[in-house]
C-alpha cells in the first residue's frame, strides 16, 4: 500500500514537471532556436548525469549489449518526443501543447494493448474517455484555426504525443530487464551527443558558431535550460521509468492529461494566456478522468465489500 502511494505521488510529481516544461520551452525560444534548446537542454542533463556518478549518487553497470537494447527507447524518448515539441512549439501556444499531449493516453492504450497484450477494465476505458473528452472540449471551444503555422504546429506536437506513447510501451518493457538508471543514462547521453553534433555543425555551416553560446548572456534561458535538463529530462525521466516499472503503461500515460492542466495555468499565470471557463470545466474532466483510470478498480472493490457486508 505505501509503495503503491509512492508510485502515484511520483506519477504526479512527473506531470508537474512535464507541465510547466512547456512554459520553460517557450521561455527559451524567445532567445533561441529549437535545435539549439534541446542541445543545452541536454548537455544540462548530461552534466547532471557526471556530476550524480562523479559524487557517487548515481551508478550504472552498461555493455554494449545492453545499450544496443536501450538505444530504441532513446529514439522515442527524448529524441523524436523533444525534437517535435520544442519544434512545434514555435508554431503553437503552450496550452496547444499541453492539450495535444492529452491525446497520448489513447495511443498508449492503443499500443499496451497489442503490443504487451494489457487490459483495461470498461471503467478504465470510460474513464480515459472522459479525460480525454476534456481535451476535446477544450480544444472545440477554443476553436479552430486555419492558418498553415498553427497546423504545422499542431501535426508536429500530434506527432509528439504518439512519440511518447510508443515510449511508454517500449519502456514498460525494457524496465523489466535493466535498471532505471541505466535506462535513463543511455537515453539523455545519446540525446546529448547527437543534439550537439546537429547544433554544432549547424551553426558552423552558418558561420556563427559563437551564437551557439551567446543565449547564455539571457539568465531567462539559462534558467530555463536549467530546468528542462535537470529536471524536466533528467529527473523526470528517472521518475518516469521507475513508475512505468510499477503500473500498466496505460496508467502512467493517463497521467500526462494532469501535465495539460498544469500547462494551461502556467500559460495563464507566466505567459498572459487567456484562461477561459471551458480551460476549467475540461480541466475537471481531465483531473476526473486521471483518477477514475488510476483508482477504478479499488473503488469498485470498496463497494462489492460493503455489499456483501450488507447481505449477511
Amino acid at each position: 500500500m505505501i509503495k503503491n502511494k509512492i508510485v502515484y505521488l511520483a506519477a504526479v510529481i512527473f506531470s508537474i514537471i512535464t507541465g510547466l516544461s512547456y512554459f520553460f520551452n517557450k521561455v527559451a525560444l524567445e532567445t533561441s532556436e529549437p535545435i539549439d534548446i534541446l542541445a543545452h537542454r541536454f548537455t544540462s542533463a548530461f552534466l547532471g548525469l557526471l556530476i550524480g556518478i562523479l559524487f557517487g549518487f548515481i551508478k550504472v553497470n552498461l555493455t554494449k549489449e545492453k545499450i544496443k537494447k536501450i538505444l530504441p527507447l532513446a529514439l522515442f524518448n527524448p529524441l523524436l518526443y523533444f525534437g517535435l515539441q520544442t519544434t512545434g512549439l514555435q508554431y503553437a501556444t503552450s496550452v496547444e501543447g499541453g492539450i495535444l499531449l492529452a491525446s497520448s493516453p489513447i495511443f498508449t492504450l492503443l499500443l499496451a494493448s497489442y503490443f504487451l497484450k494489457e487490459k483495461s477494465t470498461l471503467s478504465q476505458k470510460i474513464f480515459i474517455i472522459l479525460s480525454v473528452s476534456g481535451v476535446v472540449y477544450i480544444t472545440i471551444m477554443k476553436g479552430v484555426t486555419f492558418d498553415f503555422n498553427n497546423i504545422l504546429g499542431v501535426v508536429l506536437l500530434l506527432l509528439s504525443a504518439i512519440s511518447i506513447a510508443s515510449y511508454n510501451v517500449v519502456g514498460r518493457v525494457l524496465n523489466k530487464n535493466f535498471s532505471n538508471m541505466e535506462i535513463s543514462f543511455v537515453m539523455i547521453s545519446i540525446s546529448f551527443i547527437i543534439y550537439n553534433i546537429i547544433a554544432i555543425v549547424k551553426h558552423i555551416m552558418s558561420n556563427d558558431l559563437l551564437n551557439y553560446f551567446t543565449p547564455f548572456t539571457n539568465i531567462d534561458f539559462t534558467i530555463s535550460v536549467v530546468y528542462l535538463g535537470v529536471l524536466s529530462s533528467l529527473v523526470s525521466s528517472l521518475i518516469n521509468n521507475y513508475v512505468l516499472s510499477n503500473i500498466e503503461a496505460s496508467k502512467m500515460s493517463v497521467f500526462a492529461n494532469l501535465a495539460t492542466v498544469i500547462s494551461i495555468f502556467a500559460g495563464v499565470i507566466f505567459l498572459n494566456e487567456h484562461l477561459y471557463y471551458y480551460h476549467i470545466i475540461g480541466s475537471i474532466f481531465i483531473i476526473g478522468g486521471v483518477l477514475g483510470v488510476n483508482f477504478s478498480e479499488s473503488i469498485k472493490f470498496k463497494i462489492v465489500k460493503f455489499n456483501k457486508g450488507t447481505d449477511y
